[in-house]
C-alpha cells in the first residue's frame, strides 16, 4: 500500500482536499511574491535610485531563479519525498522574504528575490504532481480549476493589500505578506503530505544541467537588460549573446545523451506536448509581461498610488475566481486547443483594447480590459495543464508537470525583461521624434508655453525664470507623452503575442483530430 492510499485510509475521500488546500496554500504564498512585488516596483526605483531596466530585474531575477529550479521538482520529489521538499522549499522562501524586507541596497534586494525564486520553483510543480496523484484522470481538470482558485486569489489581493501596506508604511513590508501562508504550508504539509515513497540510495542528480541553464538563464536575460545601455554591437554584448547560444545548445546535448537528465528530451518527440509547450511559452511571456507592465504603467502615467494600481487588478482577480471552476470542468469535456484558442483571443482582444490606454483613460474602464484579459487566461490555464500532462505516459508525468512549468516561467523572464528593454527603446525613439516638433514654427508649442507661463506669473514666479520653468514644463511633458506611447507599443506587442499563440494551437487541434 503506497503512503496515498494510507492517507485515503485514514482521512477517506476527504484526502484530496486536504492535499489540495495544502499545496493551495504553499503556492499562495509564491504566487503572492511573484505578483506583488510589481505594484512596489516605482517606489524602490525611488528608494534606491534604479533605472527601469535595473528595477525589471527584482521581477525578472525572480522569474529566472524560479524558472531554474522548476526542473529540479522531479528529482527533489523522488529523492527527499513531497513532505521534506516542500518543507525545506518553504524555509528558504521563509529566509528569502525576510531578506528582501531588511534589504539595504538593490543588490542584496535582488539577491532576496532569487532566493524567493528558487523556492518558488519546486513548490509550483510540487503542486501539480500531488493534484495528479490524488485526482482520478476524469477529475484532474476540475481539480486544476478549484487549484487555480487560490492561486488566482493572491495576485486579486495582493496587489491592492500591499498597496495599502506601502501606503501606510513603505515598500518593505510588501515582502513580510507572504509569511504566514508560508508557515502555515510548512504546518499542513507535516500533516497532510506524503514522505519519499522509493527506497533504496538517492537518484543520480544532474548537476552539469542545472549548471548550463543557470549559465544560459543569466547570460541571456543581464544581455538583453545592458544591451541598450551598452550598445548592441559592442564587444560584452555580442560576447554574451555568443555564450547564451552555446550554452543553450550544450544544455539540449548534454540533456539529450545523460543517464539522469534533468530535463527528459523524450518529452518533446510527442508533438501534442511540444505544441502545449510552445503555446505555454507565449501564454507566460504575454502574462508576466503584462502583469509588470500594467501596475507600472498607471504609477508612472497616471499617478495612481500603490493602493489604487491595487485595486485596479482586484476586480480582474475575481474575475478569474469565477471563472477558473467553470473552465477547470469545460476542460474535462471541451477539447483543451478550444478551450486555449479562445481564451488567447479574448486575451489577445483586450490587449488590443490597452493600446488606447492614456494618461485620461478612466479607472474603471482600465478595470474593465483587464478583466477581459484575465477571463482569456481563465479559459487557457486548466485547458493548457491538464492537456499537456495527459498525453503523457504515467512515468514521465513527473517530468511533464516540471517541464510544463519550466516552460512557462521560461517565458514570463523573457516576457519581462524583453518588454522592459523594448519599452524603453521606445520611450526613446518617441521622445526624439517628439521633441523635433517642439519649434518656434510650432503655434502649439509656443501657445502651451505663454499659457504656461502666464499661470507662473500670477502665481508669483520672476519673469526671468518663467521661460526656463515653461520650458521645463514641455520638457516633462514630453516624456510623459513618449512613455505613455512606449507603454501602448507594449501592450500591442503582447496582443501579437496572444495571436501568435493561435498557431501553435491550431497543431495541437490537427494532432488530437487525427488521434481521433
Amino acid at each position: 500500500m503506497s503512503q496515498i492510499d494510507r492517507y485515503f485510509e485514514r482521512y477517506g475521500p476527504a484526502y484530496k482536499w486536504l492535499a489540495t488546500g495544502t499545496i493551495m496554500v504553499a503556492t499562495i504564498s509564491v504566487v503572492l511574491s511573484t505578483t506583488i512585488v510589481n505594484v512596489a516596483i516605482p517606489a524602490v526605483m525611488g528608494a534606491f535610485g534604479m533605472s527601469a531596466v535595473q528595477a525589471q530585474w527584482i521581477s525578472t531575477g525572480f522569474l529566472a531563479a524560479m524558472t531554474a529550479t522548476m526542473l529540479l521538482a522531479d528529482w527533489t520529489n523522488r529523492a527527499f519525498g513531497t513532505r521534506l521538499t516542500m518543507n525545506a522549499a518553504m524555509s528558504v522562501f521563509l529566509a528569502g522574504s525576510v531578506l528582501g524586507g531588511l534589504a539595504p541596497n538593490e543588490t542584496m534586494l535582488t539577491l532576496a528575490r532569487v532566493v524567493q525564486g528558487a523556492a518558488a520553483g519546486i513548490v509550483q510543480p510540487l503542486a501539480m504532481i500531488m493534484l495528479f496523484k490524488v485526482f482520478p484522470p476524469d477529475k484532474r481538470g476540475a481539480a486544476m480549476g478549484i487549484y487555480g482558485v487560490g492561486v488566482v486569489l493572491a495576485p486579486a489581493l495582493g496587489p491592492w493589500i500591499g498597496g495599502l501596506l506601502m501606503d501606510a508604511f513603505d515598500w518593505r513590508f510588501v515582502f513580510y505578506l507572504g509569511l504566514p501562508f508560508a508557515g502555515l504550508a510548512i504546518l499542513m504539509s507535516n500533516l497532510f503530505l506524503p514522505s519519499r515513497e522509493e527506497s533504496g540510495p538517492i537518484p543520480a542528480f544532474d548537476f552539469v544541467g542545472v549548471a548550463i541553464l543557470s549559465v544560459f538563464l543569466a547570460i541571456l536575460l543581464s544581455t538583453l537588460s545592458n544591451a541598450q545601455r551598452l550598445g548592441w554591437e559592442s564587444n560584452i554584448i555580442l560576447a554574451g549573446f555568443t555564450i547564451s547560444v552555446a550554452s543553450a545548445i550544450g544544455f539540449v546535448a548534454w540533456e539529450m545523451n545523460t543517464a539522469k537528465p534533468m530535463l527528459d528530451m523524450r518529452l518533446f518527440a510527442n508533438f501534442a506536448f511540444s505544441s502545449a509547450s510552445v503555446v505555454a511559452f507565449i501564454m507566460g511571456a504575454g502574462l508576466f509581461g503584462s502583469t509588470y507592465l500594467l501596475p507600472v504603467f498607471v504609477q508612472q502615467i497616471q499617478g495612481m498610488t500603490p493602493t489604487q494600481a491595487g485595486l485596479l487588478l482586484m476586480p480582474s482577480g475575481f474575475a478569474m475566481l469565477l471563472v477558473f471552476p467553470i473552465a477547470g470542468r469545460l476542460s474535462d469535456k471541451v477539447p483543451a486547443p478550444i478551450m486555449i484558442a479562445l481564451g488567447m483571443a479574448v486575451f489577445a482582444g483586450s490587449s488590443w483594447l490597452m493600446v488606447a490606454a492614456n494618461v485620461h483613460t478612466a479607472f474603471w474602464t482600465l478595470a474593465w480590459w483587464t478583466v477581459l484579459s484575465r477571463v482569456g487566461l481563465g479559459l487557457v490555464f486548466p485547458a493548457i495543464s491538464s492537456g499537456a500532462l495527459k498525453v503523457l505516459p504515467p512515468h514521465l508525468l513527473g517530468q511533464g508537470s516540471g517541464a510544463s512549468n519550466f516552460i512557462r516561467q521560461l517565458g514570463g523572464a523573457f516576457g519581462v525583461n524583453l518588454l522592459t528593454v523594448f519599452i524603453e527603446r521606445r520611450t526613446i525613439m518617441h521622445a526624439d521624434a517628439f521633441a523635433a516638433t517642439q519649434t518656434s514654427d510650432n503655434a502649439t508649442t509656443m501657445e502651451l508655453l505663454r499659457e504656461v507661463a502666464g499661470l507662473m506669473h500670477a502665481a508669483g514666479l520672476p519673469d526671468t525664470q518663467l521661460m526656463p520653468a515653461s520650458a521645463s514644463f514641455l520638457g516633462r511633458t514630453v516624456m510623459i507623452q513618449s512613455s505613455n506611447a512606449a507603454f501602448q507599443d507594449g501592450f500591442l506587442i503582447v496582443c501579437g503575442i496572444f495571436l501568435l499563440a493561435l498557431i501553435p494551437t491550431w497543431f495541437m487541434w490537427r494532432v488530437a483530430s487525427s488521434a481521433t
